[in-house]
């Protein structure tokens, strides 16, 4: 019962000091070890619990742990200039290389145009491409 008791704190304190790293390495670790305190529990001999440990330990790193991360990372949100950048405005005066002025999302935004020999009316419907300091970047549609 003592190998029980010392996997099932191990597991815990790797599971609670990735609250501290967030690279969800120490909780693979921590789930290896849970499953070598089930290991335990049935009677294995400790040599077994600590091949659980390792190969779940293995496991949960290299198949848990990327899905973890994708997923983690495909819910990032776009904020600030760069969720203007592919999103539509509208020209407010004559756009050319050297200037101009849009309307992003009810703001006026100071402007140029994307391709330095384009010049874009007012009133036409354009797409920010980027946004360089204080000034959009656009390109007529």
């Amino acid at each position: 019962m003592a190998a029980v008791a010392i996997w099932l704190i191990a597991g815990i304190l790797l599971i609670a000091a990735e609250v501290l790293s967030g690279a969800f390495v120490l909780l693979m670790l921590g789930g290896g070890a849970l499953a070598a305190a089930v290991s335990a529990g049935l009677g294995a001999p400790p040599l077994v619990d600590a091949l659980v440990f390792g190969v779940v330990s293995i496991l949960l790193l290299l198949v848990a742990r990327p899905a973890i991360q994708r997923r983690m990372h495909a819910h990032h949100a776009v904020t600030g200039v760069d969720a203007l950048v592919g999103g539509p405005a509208m020209t407010v005066s004559t756009v050319d290389a050297h200037g101009g002025q849009v309307k992003i999302g009810g703001d006026v935004w100071s402007a140029r145009s994307y391709d330095h020999d384009q010049v874009i009316e007012a009133g036409r419907r354009v797409t920010v491409m980027s946004i360089s300091g204080a000034t959009a970047v656009v390109f007529a549609e």
